[in-house]
């Protein structure tokens, strides 16, 4: 599979996954809603593995890899769904725009990867405003949205701490080995959680849009988004996968003001616009970069 090809993929999954969050979680429990959703992307995933003649590693390297990645599923998504009963869809993605910042940072430091460049600073700065001009509308601070903001900037650093974390590690490994292996690591650990604040299955009360939506992120979410997710990972730098998350968010409010009555503003707009410039900055300023240091 192309790069670009499983990068686009990411980024449309990703833009759909914080409505679906919201919607699974309108009459399901979050930490059901969640358990339900790994479970139904393992059992095709260890499937297909079985069918495609996939081998599923156990080495220590395999098992170090599976736990990295667990980190992002379990720590990313289950405080993604604690958030989504205090935040709107657009706002969670929103706020999970910050990952390259985290990423970024966190890649310095434990991947030794080159600082950022005074026109990649610039690039995301202009990003983040953009960010920042979109939410600034829906940014009254209510005891119960600052509750949410807590929860998903959790998730964001877990998701960005697992990211480069899986960076460390040098394996050559199938991208659905280590969405498989990594969702082995993760079940256990939303049942826990779920048995813990939860454990009732009220089945009678959930209605056909929760279902689907759990459907959908199962197979979609996180099925197919985590395994072109940890192909792309294998390919580029992990401050350049979190880019996905100042992409998503654009996309992520336009489908939860057409298909969840979210407010669509000026401010959107030009936010939008101000995130899509400063992507595009980013993405030049590599460019121009390397044509610096080619030879004559």
């Amino acid at each position: 599979m192309p790069v670009s090809v499983a990068y686009l993929a990411v980024v449309i999954i990703w833009s759909t996954t914080p409505l679906g969050i919201v919607w699974s979680s309108e009459t399901v429990s979050p930490t059901l809603a969640v358990l339900l959703r790994m479970l139904i992307a393992i059992i095709p995933g260890m499937v297909i593995l079985k069918l495609a003649n996939i081998n599923l590693p156990w080495s220590t390297q395999a098992r170090k890899i599976y736990a990295y990645s667990c980190v992002g599923i379990f720590g990313g998504m289950l405080f993604s769904y604690l958030a989504a009963q205090y935040l709107a869809s657009g706002m969670m993605s929103l706020i999970f725009g910050l990952s390259p910042i985290f990423s970024g940072v966190l890649a310095q430091k434990i991947l030794d990867e080159p600082k950022f460049s005074g026109l990649k600073k610039l690039a995301l700065a202009v990003a983040l405003s953009g960010l920042f001009v979109v939410c600034f509308d829906s940014m009254s601070l209510s005891e119960n949205s600052v509750i949410g903001i807590a929860f998903i900037l959790l998730g964001v650093f877990f998701f960005s701490l697992s990211g480069v974390m899986v960076k460390s590690v040098a394996i050559d490994i199938h991208p659905l080995a280590t969405t498989v292996g990594a969702l082995t690591f993760s079940v256990p650990l939303f049942a826990i959680v779920w048995f813990l604040i939860d454990g009732t299955l009220p089945y009678q009360e959930w209605h056909a849009r929760s279902i689907w939506a759990i459907l959908y992120l199962g197979i979609f979410g996180s099925l197919v988004g985590f395994l072109a997710y940890f192909f792309i990972l294998q390919k580029l730098r992990a401050s350049t996968v979190a880019l996905i998350t100042m992409m998503t968010p654009v996309f992520a409010l336009y489908l939860g003001a057409v298909l969840n009555n979210e407010t669509v503003s000026l401010h959107l707009i030009f936010g939008a616009l101000l995130v899509m410039c400063g992507l595009a900055l980013y993405q030049w300023s590599g460019k121009s970069k390397r044509l610096k240091v080619k030879p004559a």
